[in-house]
């Protein structure tokens, strides 16, 4: 039994033994490794451990304007920082700085105690501040520059700039669409110190300088953005509209020029306004459109072959749609009109009729491709929607009054987009407010540039449409949108506004889009405002507005007024009142077509050519309004092109009769 228990023991101990060797071993090179190998690593661990960094913020990137005018900058501040373990009698350190910050001393005492390497007192301190704590020689205070941004043009574009915050961060608008380029790469002041927070006499102090953020340049336009702002504030206090929007684009570019809203804010003391005034409306808030979208119905109903300018339709004042009536604006309707003529008019039934012609998914389809119901891709946080009616969701009577502009909302943005699209050709483009970010050193960073989504309709259509849409300022309700020695298009619309899920018979919105100038567009623009006390239709409160921004705008853009025909009216035998038919050979189509709805005359087109080679009856004949006149057409070609510059309007007079210098038209016009 004894010798059963020696050996037991003997046994224990040797695996004790070797239990314990191999712990020395495995230490001994565990101690090898981190010695060796490991060297670096325990360094900087040791090294971060003493090191106590103060973050110095980098200053933000500029942000420009399209010509390079500064509309965001980052100017020099200073911050006061407390280090708490270096402070020796907090209740009195809280006491001083709290006179000269102009802060709580609660608050201060409460940052000063805290358990951690460093805490920022007061950041963005006017300089008084900083010689006042300078002055002081606190213990554990240190003052450091923090760069502070500030907007040298006040309220200019603030909705669409935005605002940054005391952190550095971009909190709103492009500020925080692009803050990850903008806020640049932090800065540090490193200080070495012990265990217990206190800063290593003859300790390594390093300053790490900041990387300042890549600039910005926008499309926006400072001269444009203030003419739409100056006008836009002026219509709300004519009308005494709760909000509006204009919003200005090139449609050939998708480039924003300008997008104002109003009321405004200063982004230098946002804190001082309402909380909605920062919203950008014109992309963050839908609406129904009402009769602006009378021009997308219209131009979709071309492209199927739905509709021709020679087709004629009769208005008896409504509709009946499945047990719904549909009214039209005007009490008796409209009788017996073209295609042109609906459009000028703003006929409701007509455009009721189209929308159910097209069919929910013939109509879905296009009106999703022209972007409505998704995001345009803009660039900019906040952006809705809007919303379309999916087919076979919804009856008969909510397609006829999609087709009117009722029962589907969108944002100002896209309307606008969307008669980009309508006068340019047919593409429907990506808009943009940024044209280009840069890095400190001017170095290219992105570009942003004409972007097409889709073609939505053909050249032919768009060609119509741009005259359709002049004919309804020429002749429809939206003369008071008209400049002088410009040829402008486009709609007004008014619609009701919907309140607990049903239309309000008081609250409104009036509306107007615009194209400039209508044969070559170099300009879109949208107008809302919404509520106006009063008189609230868009023909009479908006359409001036546009009037007002274009003779501003359109020299400013270069684009050289027009001449354009003007019929003259005589009295016939009988009193009655005809016109003199203006003469429009050598026109181009577009232009000719024009100058023929302009005078009250019908048209009727042989041929689909670029210019106008002969017409019946002839330049200066005495007819009654609403006569036909047949223009024929051909391309260019058929014009001795050495003779007759075809599109050189000194060959017309203005009285309607021709030049002795124009030559006689060909011996054969085109069939």
């Amino acid at each position: 039994m004894a010798k059963i228990t020696y050996l037991a023991v003997k046994k224990r101990i040797a695996v004790l033994f070797l239990a314990a060797t191999a712990i020395v071993v495995f230490l001994a090179f565990r101690m090898a490794f981190l010695q060796i190998y490991r060297t670096d690593w325990l360094s900087s661990k040791a090294w971060d451990q003493r090191m106590r960094p103060i973050q110095v913020d980098a200053k933000r990137g500029t942000i420009y304007d399209r010509n390079g005018i500064e509309m965001a900058v980052s100017v020099s501040a200073e911050a006061i920082y407390a280090v708490p373990a270096e402070i020796h009698d907090p209740e009195e350190t809280a006491r001083k700085l709290a006179e000269v910050l102009d802060l709580r001393k609660e608050f201060i005492y409460k940052r000063i105690t805290r358990f951690s390497a460093a805490e920022w007192i007061k950041k963005r301190v006017t300089p008084e501040e900083a010689r006042a704590v300078r002055y002081l020689g606190l213990p554990g205070i240190g003052v450091v520059e923090n760069p502070q941004r500030y907007y040298p043009n006040g309220s200019l574009a603030a909705q669409v700039i935005g605002i940054s915050g005391i952190d550095n961060q971009g909190l709103e608008g492009l500020e925080l669409w692009y803050d990850e380029y903008l806020r640049g790469k932090s800065g540090m002041v490193i200080t070495e110190r012990d265990a217990t927070g206190y800063r290593i006499k003859g300790g390594t102090q390093k300053y790490l300088p900041a990387q300042e953020g890549d600039s910005l340049t926008l499309t926006i336009d400072k001269r444009i953005q203030l003419i739409a702002e100056r006008e836009l504030a002026k219509a709300l206090a004519d009308t005494g509209s709760r909000n509006g929007t204009v919003v200005v684009m090139d449609p050939n570019s998708g480039e924003i020029l300008a997008m104002a809203v109003q009321p405004g804010y200063n982004p230098n003391s946002f804190e001082d306004y309402p909380l909605q005034n920062r919203r950008n409306i014109a992309v963050t808030d839908e609406y129904e459109p009402g009769s602006t979208w009378k021009a997308v119905t219209a131009a979709v109903a071309l492209e199927e072959g739905i509709t021709s300018l020679e087709r004629h339709f009769f208005d008896p004042g409504f509709i009946v749609v499945g047990g719904w009536t549909i009214y039209c604006w005007a009490g008796g309707g409209h009788g017996s009109q073209s295609f042109v003529e609906t459009l000028q008019n703003s006929c409701n039934p007509v455009f009721a009729m189209l929308g159910m012609e097209l069919g929910d998914k013939r109509f879905y389809r296009y009106i999703r491709a022209f972007g409505f119901g998704e995001l345009t891709g803009v660039g900019f946080p906040g952006e809705a929607p809007g919303s379309v009616r999916e087919p076979g969701t919804v009856g008969l009577v909510t397609w006829a009054n999609i087709g009117f502009g009722q029962g589907m909302t969108l944002t100002p943005l896209q309307l606008l987009n969307a008669y980009a699209a309508i006068v340019n050709g047919g593409y429907l483009l990506r808009p943009h407010l940024v044209k280009e970010i840069r890095k400190a050193d001017g170095t290219l960073v992105k570009q942003f540039g004409r972007e097409v989504i889709r073609q939505v309709i053909s050249k032919k259509t768009s060609d119509t449409m741009r005259f359709m849409l002049r004919s309804a300022i020429a002749n429809g309700s939206g003369k008071r949108a008209d400049v002088p020695g410009y040829r402008v298009g486009g709609k007004t619309g008014t619609s009701q506004l919907v309140e607990g899920g049903a239309y309000s018979h008081s609250k409104m919105l009036s509306s107007f889009a615009g194209v400039a100038p209508a044969d070559d567009p170099r300009m879109v623009g949208i107008i809302t405002l919404r509520e106006p006390q009063g008189e609230y239709f868009g023909g009479v409160i908006v359409a001036p507005v546009f009037a007002r921004l274009g003779a501003d705008l359109f020299p400013y853009l270069k684009i050289p007024p027009k001449f354009e025909p003007k019929a003259k009216t005589v009295a016939g035998a009988n009193g009655e009142k005809k016109v003199l038919v203006p003469n429009v050979r050598y026109y181009n189509t577009p232009d000719a077509l024009a100058a023929l709805t302009a005078a009250g005359l019908r048209i009727k087109q042989v041929g689909g050519g670029e210019i106008i080679i002969d017409q019946t009856p002839k330049g200066g004949a005495e007819v009654a309004l609403g006569t036909a006149v047949i223009l024929y057409t051909g391309p260019l070609a058929m014009l001795d092109q050495d003779l007759v510059p075809p599109l050189n309007k000194e060959k017309m007079s203005p009285t309607g009769k021709e030049k002795q210098d124009v030559p006689p038209p060909p011996e054969s016009s085109p069939p």
